[in-house]
């Protein structure tokens, strides 16, 4: 055969007939790997901790039976010899079964039989012969951190037990050990039966630093803390575990009749971290004080040889499966503001509980100081100090003040760094609705800052409070005097509840609307209570109906209405503010209540915007709700005036915040239309994009789709069409939205200007004023004393009274039911775009005159 040509074209080169380097034969490679897996293998056997499955029958080769009496005997140092050393336990069961199985036999059969067993104080295992001869030794190999790890390892881990544990019991336990499903809820003399029939629970956590670590290294230091801690809580120990660690550590757990307790310890840290349990209703919250007592032992600086601060973090949660109705009675259940706010997160560094009561009416009221862990310091608390610009304090959350809130019934009422934005907010915007309050009525507001915000107005001659709780007036006082204090108030008391306009009435507010509602006549009614969601009453139409009957006939009522609503909420009559929706439904179907207007304040100081609602029997209060800013600034000025100190009386509240009132934000909207059915005016929340816009240019005839024509023989001009125009178009948009609004108070006042003996005739604005009255219509939105003019192309088209001729309309039709809707976001988030654009009626031809009909804005 011819051998292959090389790719250069000459002969390839022969391959050398002996392979260079070692050659290994691949059998006796295989060998010497089995072999040494096996003696691996033996090895594994003898001297670690191995499955007696695996090794029993290799034992039972050697002759080695294992015939012990368990328990077995342990010598090590501190533990009890009736107690086993489980690991070597097991291992000698398992040996001993394994042997006598191998060998088809009983473990008694074998010819050596281990007598004697031992485990020293290093942990390792010996069996001996009746001789005393040492059949097998099994050093103890410790934990590894991986699976690779081979031979001992060093103890210095903060998990190896060193010393012998710590057990111990409970004594006099005062419950039946035999507690079963027959027995449950028994009544026995002297004995106490567990209530297991709600599968819940309640979960202390506590991590305490700069504690004494001669005090976290001792097991018996911390076993009586721990006990006594047990104790202090009310509960009972059954049996109690702990362990010394190495290098340093004790970890325990005790078992409660009611579940457990544990802890472990980090000494040269100064650390520990405690998880209490229980299922008993008793609550855990009273016993923290004693179990940072016991377990805070502070520790010595080195340095200034001072005893440290013991700093303490810990969290509280209910546990289990709870029915709802037990879920919304308890005032730390996870969906309450106490928990989510105070109890259960571990990021609120600083909560100390001031007031924890529950009243005599029946309320949960308490009161806490907390700080979380980004709290930065305030502007008070930089100007207390007398900080400078660089100082570092002003980026330590150890200088910042903690802020003091309140809680009705696990319910967040208010805040001390954000209830003056809180109450501006639910007050202010309500009063200024009102052309002149002067009889004002509070449901609630038992803390004063309400009564505070109304007693602002120089107007008020009385105020009507009515209080549920006498104690939480108190409280208030003495724990929240800051909200009651009108001490700055010109022509008030110190306190707002002595001033000699408030009428305090202890009561309950929806009992004394009822059986007053036609005698109380407010011209302000403020609702200070929880929102809906948490009063079942403001869901009764006949609640609500008596509420809007306490006003007087052009009165303004003020509330808050929960949390606002997100674009991604459902329907509101299904979702989880449906209540607020009835609430909203009962108002919209009074006849006497003439507008609703809700909005919204995102600095209450809540993880989301507070949002509230004014209800007004007259649609004249639209006028002083749409007022512009510095028509709001004024009345400020007229009604308010100064302080004593000279300081403002509000700090949030101005003209412009009640601007930002006006609009609503667009989920109300959102949520608003998806009712069923949709209301008429959702269909109109923005201008149709798949309709052409046709607009005039009178610089650009080209560009100009109309064009403006004098009449022969009239001093008057006409619009016409210089294209097709479809039905539906928009027509001269951006003049249009180029109209401008005026007040019916401006017009007002330029008339009055005109008519005034000894003012000179000014023609130009007797001009404008005719042109206003020519050109301009008033609002769609009865009542709000607005009016536009359109100043564009569009007002040089002609009217027309034969409806045939007309071709142009509004571009929101006039509402089915006639007028604008009580409530309706829509409408208020639009008002200005309903009011000035117009749209083809019909097709419109090239040429053809483009007319108005009569009444157009009627």
């Amino acid at each position: 055969m011819n051998e292959p040509a090389h790719p250069n074209g000459a002969a390839q080169a022969a391959l050398p007939s002996e392979p260079k380097g070692y050659s290994i034969d691949v059998r006796l490679f295989l060998a010497i790997i089995t072999t040494t897996m096996a003696i691996a293998f033996t090895a594994g056997v003898m001297l670690g901790p191995t499955d007696p499955a695996l090794v029993g029958p290799i034992l039972s080769r050697m002759g080695i039976s294992i015939d012990l009496p368990l328990p077995l005997p342990d010598v090590r140092a501190g533990r009890d010899a009736n107690y086993p050393a489980p690991q070597f336990a097991s291992m000698a069961g398992g040996y001993a079964r394994d042997a006598a199985l191998s060998s088809g036999g009983s473990a008694n059969s074998s010819s050596k039989k281990a007598k004697a067993a031992e485990i020293t104080s290093s942990g390792e295992s010996i069996l001996q012969d009746e001789e005393g001869n040492i059949i097998l030794r099994q050093p103890r190999r410790l934990p590894t951190e991986h699976v690779a790890t081979l031979g001992y390892k060093i103890k210095e881990t903060h998990v190896n037990i060193d010393t012998p544990v710590l057990e111990g019991q409970g004594t006099n336990v005062p419950y039946d050990r035999e507690v079963t499903y027959d027995t449950l809820n028994q009544t026995k003399e002297g004995t106490l039966l567990r209530d297991q029939s709600t599968p819940s629970g309640q979960h202390l956590l506590v991590d305490i630093k700069n504690v004494e670590a001669a005090f976290l290294n001792s097991e018996s230091r911390l076993a009586t803390a721990m006990q006594d801690a047990v104790t202090a809580a009310g509960l009972t120990m059954l049996s109690y575990h702990c362990h010394s660690l190495h290098p340093a550590g004790v970890s325990c757990v005790g078992v409660l009749l009611e579940s457990h307790i544990s802890f472990h310890t980090w000494p040269d840290e100064g650390v520990i971290t405690l998880d209490l349990f229980t299922t008993s209703h008793k609550p855990l919250l009273p016993a923290l004080p004693a179990i940072e007592e016991l377990f805070g032992v502070p520790r010595v600086n080195p340095l200034t040889g001072e005893k440290e601060e013991c700093f303490t973090l810990w969290s509280h949660e209910l546990r289990g499966f709870r029915t709802e109705d037990e879920r919304k009675r308890h005032y730390l259940d996870d969906e309450s503001d106490l928990s989510n706010w105070i109890t259960s997160p571990l990021e609120v560094v600083y909560k100390k509980q001031i007031v924890g009561r529950l009243t005599e009416a029946g309320q949960r009221i308490d009161v806490w100081d907390a700080k979380e862990r980004e709290d930065m310091p305030s502007y008070k608390d930089g100007l207390k100090g007398g900080w400078g610009v660089d100082d570092p304090r002003w980026l330590s959350n150890e200088h910042a003040s903690p802020q003091r809130m309140l809680f009705v019934n696990g319910a967040l009422m208010s805040q001390s760094e954000s209830e003056r934005e809180l109450h501006e907010s639910l007050v202010q915007p309500a009063m200024f609705a009102h052309p002149a309050p002067k009889n004002v009525g509070i449901l609630g507001g038992g803390e004063g800052a309400a009564l505070r915000e109304v007693l602002r107005h120089k107007t008020v001659e009385k105020v009507t409070m009515v209080e549920l709780d006498k104690e939480m007036v108190e409280i208030a006082k003495e724990h929240l005097p800051a909200m009651s204090n009108c001490t700055d108030i010109v022509g008030s008391a110190d306190s707002c509840f002595d001033d000699e306009r408030t009428d305090l009435i202890f009561g309950n507010a929806f009992t004394y609307v009822l059986e007053n509602a036609e005698s109380s006549n407010f011209d302000v009614m403020i609702v200070d209570l929880l929102d809906p969601k948490y009063h079942v009453e403001l869901t009764d139409a006949k609640i609500v109906n008596a509420m809007v009957s306490s006003l007087s006939p052009n009165g303004v009522m003020a509330m808050q209405v929960g949390v606002a609503p997100s674009i991604h909420d459902p329907r509101a009559d299904m979702g989880m503010f449906k209540e607020r929706e009835l609430l909203i439904n009962h108002l919209e179907a009074n006849p006497d209540v003439a507008a609703i207007c809700v909005y919204e304040e995102s600095h209450c100081g809540r993880w989301e915007p507070n949002s509230f609602l004014v209800a007004c029997r007259d649609v004249s209060c639209r006028k002083h709700w749409y007022a512009e800013t510095d028509e709001v600034d004024y009345q400020i000025y007229e009604r308010i005036g100064g302080t004593k100190s000279g300081e403002p009386s509000l700090i949030h509240f101005d003209g412009a915040t009640q601007r930002s009132f006006q609009m609503p934000p667009r989920a109300w909207e959102t949520i608003y239309c998806r009712r069923e059915p949709e209301p008429f005016e959702c269909a109109y929340r923005g201008l149709d994009m798949d309709k052409e816009l046709f607009e005039y240019y009178p610089d650009d005839d080209d560009a100009s789709a109309f064009e403006v024509r004098s009449m022969d023989g009239d001093d008057t001009s006409a619009v016409f069409a210089k294209v097709d125009i479809p039905e539906g178009s928009y027509i001269m948009p951006t003049h249009l939205a180029a109209s401008f609004e005026v007040s019916d108070d401006s017009i007002t006042n330029i008339r009055g200007v005109l008519q005034t003996e000894g003012v000179e005739k000014a023609t130009v604005i007797e001009d404008f004023v005719e042109f206003i009255d020519t050109h301009g219509h008033a609002s769609l939105q009865v009542g709000s004393g607005k009016n536009y003019v359109e100043i564009g192309g569009s007002f040089l088209m002609r009217t027309t009274q034969d409806e045939m001729a007309a071709n142009v309309r509004r571009w929101v039709p006039p509402h089915p039911a006639g007028g604008r809707p009580t409530y309706s976001p829509v409408y208020d988030r639009h008002r200005h775009s309903f009011d000035v654009f117009l749209v083809a009626s019909r097709d419109i031809k090239a040429g053809e005159e483009v007319m108005k009909p009569v009444g157009l804005w009627e």
